[in-house]
This record gives C-alpha cells, structure tokens and sequence, in this order.
C-alpha cells in the first residue's frame, strides 16, 4: 500500500495552534498580487471603478461596456483563498481547519441518545477529523469504490456533515436527497444518479425499504441514530446490506484506510434542484466551484473562532452548504437545531448564536410577529417603539451611531428573540422586501446584508457589502465571478434602457457548474458558447455598481390589455399584509385583471373576528366569511399603495383558504416557492369564481 502521505501532519502543539489562529485574524493577509487597480497603471483604460463595483468591456473589438465585477478584485476572478492559495479542494479546507482550530468547538447538538434534548454538547474538529476518517474508511471496508454517489436522506445533524468531510476525503461525490421530497422524487434521483449508499434516519428508512427493490443500484444502506437489534431487515433478494452508523464508524476506526484526495475538477457533489415544473435536474458541482465561491465571498465578509452559528436551514440546499464550507474555513461553532422548526426560537436561546442566515419567508413572519405586538401593546409601549425605531432610523440614515439609550430600552428584548448575541445576519433564496431589511437592521443592529445566487453557481453570485447602508439590492459581485445583463426585447428590457441598464443577469467565473448530470440539452439552455450562465432573472445595476432584481423571465404572463405581470414580486409585497401566510396571486391574457388565493395567518384572522364580535364554526367558514374577505382585501391595498404597485398589479379579488400550501398538497416545491401550474390546478374552481363575480361587478357597474 502507498505511504500515507496525503493524511494530516502531525499536529502542532495547542498553544501554537491557538497563537496562530488568533494572530491570522489580526493581521490582515498582503493583498494578492495583481487584484486592485493601482497594481496596473493601465488599468484606467480596460475598468470603470463605479463604487463597489467595476465596468469592463466584454469584449475589447465591440467597445461595449458591460462586464461588472468586484472592485476588491476587479483585474483577476477569486478562485482560492488569497491568505490560503493551497486549498483547492472541500478536503484541503477541513485538514487546514482541523490543524488550525483542533481543540476548538465544531458541531454542537441538544439531542441526546436516548432522544431527550439537554444543554448543547460538542464535538471538537480534531473529533470530527477522527470520525471523517472512520466513517470514509468503513465505506472502503465495505466495498465502496472511488467515486461512486453516496446519498444523504436526513435533516441537519453532525453526522451529515460528518459524511460529508468523509466524501470530500475519500473521493466520493455525495448526493443530498431532500428529506421533505415525496418518495417518487426520492426514488428518481437514486436511480438517476445511481447512488449505491444511502445514509438515512429510521424515519426516512421505511421509506427508503417501501421501494427499494425499485432501486437496484443500491448496495448499502446506513442508519444514523439507529440500533442494531431494531434495524428492519432489507429483503433478501436485493442484495442490499443494511448497518447502523455506529457499526460503520467502529468497522472504519478498526481499519484506517489513507485519504483519496480529491482533484479540483473532481466532482464535489450533485446537488438536484427541484423546480416548478418537471423531474428535479441534478446540478453538478466541483471542488473548484465551492471552493471559489466561499474564497470569493470571504473577501468581504469575515467569521471568527469565538462566532456560533446555528445550522437550520436545509443542508440539502446550496445555501447552508456554502455556509458550512465559509463557517468551517474560519473555525467556527455551528451548533444544529433540534429537527423541529417550532422549536426553532427555544434553540436559539439555548445556543446564543452570533451569526443567523435565514429566508425572508422567516423574516417575514419576525416582522410581522414584532409589529403587531407593537400594535396591541397599544398606548405608552407602541409610542416609545415608535419613539426608538425613528431616532434610530434616522441616525442610521445620516451616518451616525445611534444613541444605546434605545437598544437598552427596547431592542434588547427583541433582539433576545434571537439569542441576544447575533453581530451578523444574511438572507436569501428569494427577495427580502426593503421595508423588512430596515426593520431587521433597526431592531437587531449588526450587519444585515442579502445576497443572490443559485445551484448551479455554487451560491453567491453577489452581496450586499458590509456597510453599505443603501438597501433594496442584492449588492456587487462575488469577487470570484463576472456579471452582465442580456436584453430581454419580449419584456422590454434592455443595456440601453434609462436611467438604469436591465437586462437578464448572466453570470460566468470559476462558480459556474459543470453542467446538469446526464443532461446536455439543458445544460447548453442555461450556459451559452462564452460560457456565460443565463438565470433566467432580470435586473439592473443601480448606482455605486450594485444589482437589483426587478423581475423573473420565466414567470411571467400578460393580462388581456397587454400588460406583463411578474406575480412573484407582487407576492412578495403582499407577503407582510398581517393576515397572509401564503399567497398565490393568478392572472392570465383572458382577463384584464388579477386574483389571489390566501392561506391565512389563523391566529390574526381568529382575532381580527373576536375584535368584530364575528361568530363562526371554525376557520373554514370564517374563511368563507364575506366580511373577511373584504378586511383582507383591503388591508392587501394598503400594503400595494405602501409599496407603489402599479393599477393592474394589485388582486381585485381574494378567496381565503384555511389549507396552507404544503409539500404534502403538491403546491410548494422543497424550497418553499409556489408551483404555480399545480396552484392554478388546485384551485381552479376558486380562480373561475372569482372571475365571474369580477364580470358580474363589471356589468353591473356598467348599466349604472
């Protein structure tokens, strides 16, 4: 067997390790060679700077001006950390994150082997290093051969990640399975990209069992959290080995294998992507592409030993993925929730983190949870908020540091929602309404920041910049990639348009995935000749380089005058009305206006109708109830007149339903957006209604 070289060096002695890790974030790493402007004298004639971003011309024969980029690294894309060139791969982060931060705290759960939840226990990363190791070499034990796709089919915990470093070490390419994706879905994926391990929970194993003899791929099937004598036994003639995870660790800790490292090309993972419509695509993504992705953003936005972070958000997701790679880099304590999100606020006290990413589908409901208490504090309370949040605002809009006189009084008590300790707080996935992020950054101070990005760029293809105090943008590009807007002549958009260029955004750099696995045709629908990645969303580049997204090109529709409509950004407005949980807002070139269906906030609703003496059976019938229906509405035309909806952008009629959107009822997709060809199934009886009590209105009016 060859020598094992490529395994960790021993390990430096813990008060070195400790200087050394203190002393990195001290002294600042010497800025890369030929990253800034002022490294080249020419180049004035190839980059406009416009604030935090620059402008260069895609190609130099066309004149045209139009490439953006970071202004931290305008001449050169981040592809390493600039401080650590070394690391090319998610293998090199974690062997330099375990000699430097060994002793430090890594992964944290509450939940105890019997299944009771306690104070937070830790497992170190020189701990996590050991367990990598064992679980990479159980699967050699095994039989697992280099390269094969190992599923991962459990909610955020240690173990994932765990798996995951032994992935990374050993050559393997890991495969998230969602744990909210129905077994169809579940049983595509396997067979797509022909998994031979799955790693699961006993929730998730009868499931996995109920089809498994329709996965003939499978070879081994390990159970975290389980115990031996009451493992079901797999059917006999599949072929496929059942174990728990504890067997597999002690099989790999009895028989250390040496790492196969990866190469940066090597694939990383294939993370499938479930859209709105069709069988999930599964984007796959390199070593490099994470790599670059986290070393780019890391240029701006900086995490310490001493920082805690709480893992909730889905691990199946590119989101919390690129967050664990960033958080680990820095050696950070990422502590998990319990597994259950209305237990969510009770972790958070427990853990006191000092980092939170979240949705704005969350922070949504903060808002809304903060403002009406506010509201029913009535009197002296709702005064002094009111008193505070203006002071406070307009401190901040003028640059200068608001007095603590008005944290002490009141946003202490709401920033101890969160833990009380959090300096640093990012949303993304979807658009967080303007109004929503100056809350958050009243109330909570800190950074706040909101980022854009997909799948299939490993994350982030820009971010707001730490101290950029203007909000209602997603901020400059990652320094690892190049953005451009493309003309979208259909909807009007285009480079020349005034006084902002729009356009769709299109990204390229070293972030850009290898394509979708086993799928040329859409591959080369998203990535054009120049390699340049079309997103299928629309924006434009306000002052000072920063781009904001106006618009989706996929979900867009025209109302019968011609008007386009982007329903998305109109729900995302009527999102912070008080009584919406959900909302799916429907139009079509039929009719000249627009309807929505609401899943209602129960508990606002329940009150709004004790406040008006209403009597109702339960919440369906107040749902039916015309009087609510009319309350919403106009509390939805409030909210639009707030946020400048244009005349036919706002709904002329509602229909409540006490229902939410679910997973389960087919109209949310696993990141939580709307189907919206299934919402328009599903209540197409609604939809019909609505219409035909709108024509009725019409025509009434009409002989009047």
């Amino acid at each position: 067997m060859a020598p094992q070289q490529d395994q960790e060096q021993p390990p430096m002695d813990a008060a070195r390790r400790r200087i050394r890790a203190v002393s990195a974030h001290l002294s600042p790493p010497a800025p890369a060679a030929g990253s800034g402007l002022d490294a080249n004298p020419t180049a004035g004639e190839y980059a406009h700077v416009q604030g935090y971003s620059v402008v260069l011309p895609e190609k130099l024969q066309t004149g045209k001006w139009n490439v953006y980029r970071s202004a931290r690294s305008p001449l050169r894309l981040i592809n390493r950390f600039p401080e650590n060139p070394d690391i090319g791969t998610l293998h090199d982060n974690f062997v330099y994150a375990v000699e430097m931060f060994r002793d430090c705290r890594y992964l944290g759960t509450r939940i105890r082997e019997d299944g009771t939840v306690g104070d937070y226990k830790w497992m170190t990363y020189g701990e996590a290093s050991t367990s990598r190791t064992a679980i990479g070499s159980g699967l050699i034990h095994c039989g697992i051969l280099e390269g094969a796709r190992i599923g991962l089919y459990f909610i955020n915990r240690p173990e994932w990640i765990i798996v995951d470093h032994a992935c990374a070490a050993y050559s393997y390419v890991s495969v998230p399975l969602y744990d909210t994706l129905g077994p169809d879905a579940v049983q595509f994926i396997v067979n797509h990209a022909t998994i031979e391990v799955i790693f699961c929970v006993p929730q998730t194993l009868s499931t996995l069992l109920s089809f498994i003899t329709h996965m003939p791929c499978v070879r081994l099937i390990v159970v975290v959290g389980g115990e031996d004598v009451k493992i079901p036994l797999t059917p006999a003639n599949t072929g496929v080995q059942t174990i728990t995870y504890t067997t597999l660790h002690n099989q790999g800790k009895t028989s250390p294998q040496p790492f196969r490292p990866p190469k940066p090309d090597g694939v990383a993972t294939i993370c499938y992507t479930s859209g709105t419509t069709g069988t999930p695509k599964g984007a796959v993504l390199s070593h490099e592409n994470l790599i670059a992705n986290v070393a780019g953003s890391s240029l701006g936005i900086k995490f310490y030993p001493s920082d805690v972070y709480i893992s909730y958000l889905p691990l199946a997701h590119i989101y919390e993925r690129a967050n664990q790679v960033a958080l680990l880099h820095y050696g950070v304590a990422i502590g998990f929730y319990q597994g259950d999100n209305l237990k969510l606020m009770d972790d958070l006290a427990a853990l006191r983190p000092t980092i939170f990413s979240s949705v704005p589908r969350l922070y949504n409901r903060i808002y809304a949870a903060i403002t009406n208490a506010v509201k029913e504090s009535g009197g002296l309370k709702e005064r002094l908020f009111h008193t505070a949040y203006n002071a406070k605002r307009q401190a901040i809009l003028n640059g200068r540091n608001p007095s603590p006189m008005w944290d002490r009084l009141v946003f202490n008590k709401i920033k101890a929602r969160l833990g009380g300790r959090v300096r640093l707080m990012s949303s993304g996935a979807s658009p967080l309404s303007s109004d929503v992020m100056e809350f958050l950054r009243i109330c909570f101070g800190g950074e706040i920041f909101e980022g854009y990005g997909m799948t299939e760029t490993s994350c982030v293809i820009s971010t707001m910049d730490i101290g950029d105090k203007l909000i209602g943008h997603v901020g400059s590009p990652n320094p690892a990639c190049e953005v451009k807007l493309v003309d979208v002549p259909e909807m009007n958009y285009t480079s020349e348009d005034q006084p902002y260029p729009r356009g769709e955004i299109c990204a390229r750099g070293p972030i850009i995935f290898r394509g979708y696995y086993k799928d040329e045709v859409q591959t080369r629908e998203v990535i054009d000749e120049d390699g340049w990645l079309h997103t299928g969303d629309i924006g434009l580049w306000l002052p000072g380089g920063r781009l904001k997204i106006i618009d989706r090109k996929k979900n867009i529709f025209k109302l019968a005058q011609g008007e386009y409509i982007a329903p998305e950004k109109i729900e995302n407005v009527y999102a912070k009305c008080k009584f919406i949980a959900q909302c799916f807002v429907y139009g079509d070139s039929f009719n000249s206006s627009l309807v929505a269906i609401v899943a209602v906030e129960p508990e606002v609703l329940k009150a709004w109708a004790a406040s008006e003496g209403i009597q109702y059976e339960d919440l369906r019938q107040l749902c039916a109830d015309p009087r609510a229906r009319a309350t919403v509405l106009a509390d939805m035309d409030s909210i639009g007149k707030e946020a400048q909806l244009r005349g036919f952008e706002f709904a002329k009629a509602v229909t409540l339903v006490a229902e939410p959107f679910t997973l389960e009822n087919g109209l949310l997709t696993p990141t939580f957006k709307v189907k919206r060809p299934q919402a328009k199934a599903y209540f197409a009886k609604e939809i019909s209604d609505m219409y035909a009590q709108l024509r009725e209105a019409e025509s009434a009016k009409a002989k009047l």
